[in-house]
């Protein structure tokens, strides 16, 4: 089956869109000055990144995941396929959807009110540092998938290409402040700087901060 090439995100379209109206009105674009690329603010619902192994354990052998909806970010997609996750009080999340393409670890990102609902008390965590975080059971059409840990809150995030960095003085690691302007304007602190020559300017945030 072959695989469409990446449409042009709303954002960017959007973006673009803003831009033209503001030139015909003769008014400059609000935005960040001269800075390389858009800033673009996407809530992250809950979801999971999963190993070729753990695919297969739920969806059968040599299963791969199915592109449903290209994200933001080059290469990363919501597959069509999901899942259903079981929490400690025996209450379940079903549809939870899966982004691919497959990882080299296991991962669920849940909000801290899909947590509570569940029974898990989950740390706030970089995606990617899951130790010592609890597990849970994943079930799929095709089995079950026994999680020993890897159930976080996602800090919230800023992806940057190296130019973005630059153009905000910031590296790797780094921590800055997201200021939302408006009648009901907020700041988010301690958003977390992750920098690849692969990334594309984009904020992540949950539903709960969204």
């Amino acid at each position: 089956m072959a695989v469409q090439a990446n449409p042009v995100h709303r954002a960017v379209v959007e973006h673009l869109v803003r831009q033209a109206v503001y030139q015909r009105m003769g008014k400059p674009v609000p935005g960040t000055g001269n800075a390389p690329s858009p800033l673009v603010v996407n809530i992250s619902a809950r979801h999971c990144h999963l190993t070729q192994e753990a695919v297969e354990a739920l969806f059968g052998k040599g299963h791969q995941l199915t592109p449903m909806k290209w994200l933001y970010q080059e290469g990363q997609f919501a597959a069509e396929e999901a899942l259903t996750l079981v929490g400690p009080r025996s209450r379940v999340i079903s549809n939870l959807r899966i982004l691919g393409p497959c990882r080299t670890l296991n991962q669920v990102e849940l909000a801290y009110t899909d947590a509570i609902a569940l029974g898990f008390d989950i740390p706030l965590r970089k995606s990617g540092n899951i130790d010592g975080t609890p597990g849970g059971m994943l079930m799929g059409p095709e089995g079950f998938f026994e999680m020993p840990d890897g159930i976080i809150r996602a800090e919230r995030h800023v992806h940057m290409h190296p130019e973005d960095a630059a153009h905000y003085g910031v590296a790797a690691g780094d921590r800055m402040k997201l200021k939302i302007g408006g009648s009901c304007a907020v700041t988010f602190d301690e958003m977390l700087v992750r920098v690849d020559e692969s990334f594309k300017l984009e904020v992540h945030i949950d539903t709960d901060e969204g």
